[in-house]
């Protein structure tokens, strides 16, 4: 599984807690204060009418590079999505999703850098953490369609929906 944010949001010392080298660190306010005080742009969120688009272009260059998505989420400021990419660093699919989910959004006015730096990461070595992780991305509270409402061929493996 990863997931990546949109800039400016969730930045280190968020009181949610944040990531930092694969470990969840609790809340510093003075750390994101500081990180605030960086930016060089508005925080960027992602508009519900915007989300399905995002997914789209996901989903579409999944296709093109041969990764199977199990599944995929877009808020309004951070992407989750499973998918196996065998054969690929999961930099190298981060930054290939990340580039074609900027190209599409550029296309809605979206002029500034939309991605934070970086990405966290989860591997799953067994099948119990593969569906744990495919429950977790699905019940993120969104208002984006299921795969099968978009027109994307998929099939069912071991019941969760693949895109071939």
């Amino acid at each position: 599984m990863a997931t990546w944010t949109t800039y400016g949001t969730w930045l280190q010392g968020n009181k949610k807690g944040y990531v930092k080298n694969g470990i969840t660190l609790k809340a510093n306010p003075a750390l994101e204060k500081s990180n605030e005080e960086l930016l060089k742009h508005e925080k960027i969120k992602i508009p519900k009418n915007l989300r399905e688009i995002v997914k789209n272009a996901i989903l579409k260059e999944a296709q093109k590079i041969g990764h199977k998505v199990y599944a995929i989420t877009i808020c309004s400021n951070h992407v989750h999505i499973v998918v196996d990419s065998i054969g690929s660093t999961c930099g190298y699919s981060v930054g290939r999703f990340k580039k074609a989910a900027t190209t599409a959004l550029r296309k809605y006015g979206f002029e500034n850098k939309v991605w934070s730096k970086g990405f966290d990461k989860r591997y799953c070595y067994h099948q119990h953490e593969l569906e744990t992780k495919i429950k977790y991305v699905r019940n993120t509270k969104t208002n984006v369609s299921p795969l099968h409402r978009r027109g994307f061929s998929y099939k069912y493996v071991g019941g969760i929906p693949i895109i071939p």
